[in-house]
């Protein structure tokens, strides 16, 4: 499980919290009839699944090569994640629209507001340490400064799905909170299934977003980090006068990277030379970039 050890433990983490979170507030909802509530037990139920898989592709990807899978399995994480959120789409948001859809025609009141409230701010407890658990391992391994830049560039599908799906919990509770305590209020339940279909819709804008990111990484990425100016002087080094002509970089896994290039032979002369010389490269490369899994280097002339 290299390269996911972090994110194992946050995913642990979130799963035992929201199996909790789930638990709770599917009795609240049937002792309150709270749409906003039921909502939220849907949204708890359908992340317990989506860290199930998870945790399937953690494990899936650690498989080593096989004949048919010849650069292994590393992009398994991106699929699992990827199926992550399509669950989050369909049986998170769009159930959930569909429940508060329903509550707006049958007009059917709240009962014990107040122990919807208090199912709501436990929930709000347990999602803050498993949110804050998270935020503190993307703060670890961010190396692209801002959040934003860190949720565009990242490879790690399975910290990026966790860290989305808790603030969209957060945020969630918020809404459903707000939503019932406006029926409390005002004595009026369109504001629970208001509450309903508006965290369905949350669901929804962040299953599409999170899948848009994972598509990417999906069918090829490149990785963020450019190689080309660190591999140029370790090839002059073992390769006077050599160049690289062409470079390929590709994601094959959240840790894990494939690099292809096709170099000049400089001032060597002999085939022997040049060999033991591109395996010195691949060497230092190696070294200097221990996510640089699988290289492929090619001697070539330059046009």
């Amino acid at each position: 499980m290299s390269g996911h050890g972090g994110s194992f433990k946050v995913i642990i983490l979130a799963l035992l919290a929201n199996l909790g979170i789930a638990l709770s507030k599917f009795a609240g909802a049937l002792y309150t009839g709270s749409a906003s509530l039921f909502a939220e037990a849907i949204h708890s139920s359908v992340d317990c699944g989506n860290q199930a898989l998870l945790l399937v592709g953690i494990k899936a990807s650690a498989r080593p090569p096989s004949p048919t899978h010849q650069l292994g399995y590393g992009r398994e994480a991106f699929f699992w994640s990827f199926m992550v959120a399509i669950m989050l789409f369909t049986l998170g948001g769009a159930y959930s629209v569909y429940e508060g859809a329903h509550k707006l025609s049958a007009h059917e009141p709240i009962e014990s507001p107040v122990v919807a409230l208090a199912i709501l701010a436990v929930g709000v407890v347990l999602e803050s340490i498993s949110f804050k658990a998270c935020l503190n391992e993307v703060r670890q391994i961010n190396r692209f400064g801002g959040m934003w830049e860190w949720f565009k560039k990242t490879t790690n599908t399975d910290l990026l799905v966790v860290f989305t799906e808790d603030l969209a919990a957060l945020l969630g509770l918020v809404i459903a909170a707000s939503c019932v305590t406006a029926s409390w209020i005002t004595g009026d339940s369109i504001y629970d299934a208001a509450g309903s279909i508006i965290v369905g819709t949350l669901l929804i804008v962040v299953a599409a977003t999170l899948g848009v990111e994972i598509k990417s990484l999906l069918i090829g990425e490149s990785p963020a980090t450019d190689y080309r100016p660190g591999i140029e002087p370790i090839m002059a080094k073992h390769i006077p006068g050599g160049k690289v002509i062409a470079l390929i970089a590709l994601q094959t896994g959240a840790s894990e990277v494939m690099v292809s290039y096709k170099v000049t032979h400089g001032r060597i002369s002999g085939a022997r030379e040049l060999i033991d010389a591109i395996n010195a490269v691949e060497r230092d490369v190696k070294t200097a970039f221990p996510e640089i899994r699988w290289q492929f280097v090619e001697p070539d002339i330059q046009e």
